[in-house]
């Protein structure tokens, strides 16, 4: 004869089996049914109902459940880690802390509360805490999500190299059960450093391994894209629309092929569907921001500029665009205020200050714009100082011209371009403007955006009996991925 279970775990298993099975309503009233016969000590089935909650979205109630089991059991560790995830997913990182620093004491051998203390400490910004418990958990198992996070954690403190050297280590640990996350790091990493050759190359290792992973076509699209393939780039993106149609970069970075093509009704319908599945992503809405400024309906790209600036009020860029809409507004005095604050944001790009000296002069203020032009020659003897930077033979050209029309000379010596300019629009002595932009595209399946453009035409208005005519423009070119574009990847006035 079988002896019966003892009442506090008479129904663990029936628990179990029903909630493997995702039965989560039937498992709910088994629970009830249990814990009223044991008088709310079965820990088993107090902890279930927890896990059950917290896939449903409650965690302040699963974090009360799991209180509850620790008390119930208070040497146990895994209780603990659940109570410190409960913790962590309320954003209460410190309270986490602590809670698997008092399960470390039970366990001190489990690689998953190194690995999560350092999660905590990233997010609170202790970033050499964070490396410690990191590299702890790697030697206690080696895994894929720590070298993931302690990459990242690199990325964060502005180490690329060794973040490329964790992520190589990575894909060497794991050569037999190949990780597409770390491809596709290892893709970003080589693309943003201009190799391309080895971007292509674990590029197409992915894809051997896993073909049906959306990510890497997705990765492959945008790569093709970035080189201004925008047929093949979209045949790759049909790949992936019909496993992910509700992707917000995919539609995205089809937005942006439209763009390149000149499409740009299509382009909008696309930027649109990309706003209403990611509605909080500045990326999206600076893109549509650059495609209205093409079509030069400002109102339009003022409204998205500004949306995106209050998500990422950090860049530069960001306001130098939202015054060339404000300047096309007739805003003048808005237009001067987001200068000053592109100015005060982005001590790199020489672009800034260039076109603020255009409005400047514009207005009549030489003094001012002189100012603009000495601050761009600062910016621009760095940069050639750091590198051997290929300057956009458009922005060469109106900065000589403007220098001439300040009477400052041309103090600068240029580093002459190696490639064409892409084809200019001129503007015609009747005053009408004309545009030539590109967009600001993503990939988040790269985990980064990937840099595209946008450009905007204005006559400049100079003295009289002055034949100089110059085409305000603003470019930021596809094909890059850092956001703060450097000086090669940008256009000026023509």
């Amino acid at each position: 004869i079988t002896p019966e279970l003892p009442i506090l775990e008479r129904k663990n298993w029936l628990i179990y089996l029903l909630y493997v099975r995702r039965d989560y309503d039937e498992c709910k009233a088994v629970i009830k049914e249990q814990l009223q016969e044991s008088h709310g000590l079965c820990e088993y089935a107090v902890y279930v109902q927890a896990l059950i909650f917290r896939l449903e979205g409650k965690i302040q109630e699963s974090l009360e459940l799991f209180q509850t089991c620790s008390i119930l059991n208070p040497r146990s560790a895994d209780n603990l880690k659940q109570v410190a995830r409960s913790l962590f997913l309320l954003g209460k990182h410190k309270a986490a802390i602590e809670v698997y620093n008092e399960a470390a004491k039970l366990d001190e051998k489990d690689w998953e509360i190194s690995h999560n203390l350092g999660v905590c400490y990233m997010y609170l910004k202790h970033f050499n805490k964070a490396r410690d418990q990191l590299n702890n958990a790697l030697e206690l198992n080696r895994h894929d999500l720590t070298y993931m996070m302690l990459g990242k954690i690199h990325l964060l403190e502005g180490e690329m190299d060794k973040a490329i050297e964790v992520y190589k280590k990575a894909h060497v640990f794991f050569v037999l059960t190949p990780l597409i996350p770390e491809f596709l790091m290892l893709i970003f990493f080589f693309s943003q450093l201009g190799d391309y050759q080895k971007a292509f190359e674990h590029l197409g290792n992915a894809l051997t391994y896993d073909p049906g992973n959306y990510k890497a076509t997705l990765a492959a699209g945008s790569m093709m894209q970035a080189h201004g393939d925008f047929d093949v780039a979209l045949s790759k993106y049909r790949v992936v629309a019909s496993s992910v149609p509700e992707s917000p970069p995919l539609w995205n970075n089809i937005g942006m092929c439209f763009f390149g093509k000149k499409k740009y009704v299509a382009a909008i319908s696309c930027l649109k569907r990309a706003n209403y599945l990611a509605p909080f992503d500045w990326k999206i809405l600076y893109n549509l921001g650059l495609v209205h400024l093409t079509m030069q309906q400002y109102a339009s790209a003022f409204h998205f500029l500004s949306a995106a600036i209050n998500f990422q009020p950090k860049m530069g860029e960001l306001y130098m665009l939202l015054a060339v809409a404000l300047t096309n507004l007739e805003d003048i005095e808005n237009a001067k205020r987001s200068y000053e604050q592109a100015v005060a944001l982005d001590k790199c790009n020489p672009l800034v200050n260039l076109n603020y000296a255009v409005l400047l002069y514009n207005q009549g203020d030489k003094k001012g714009a002189l100012c603009q032009y000495q601050e761009m020659e600062k910016k621009v003897n760095a940069v050639k100082e750091s590198s051997t930077p290929d300057f956009d033979p458009e922005m060469v050209e109106v900065a000589q011209k403007m220098g001439a029309a300040l009477q400052v000379g041309e103090s600068l010596v240029w580093t002459k371009p190696s490639k064409e300019s892409k084809s200019k629009q001129r503007a015609a002595l009747s005053g009408k403007s004309s545009s030539t932009q590109q967009p600001l595209g993503s990939n988040q399946a790269l985990g980064q955006a990937m840099s595209s453009a946008a450009g905007y035409g204005k006559t400049m208005q100079l003295p009289p009996g002055t034949s100089l005519l110059l085409l305000f423009k603003v470019e930021l070119w596809e094909g890059r991925i850092q956001i703060s574009l450097p000086l090669s990847t940008v256009t000026a006035l023509v």
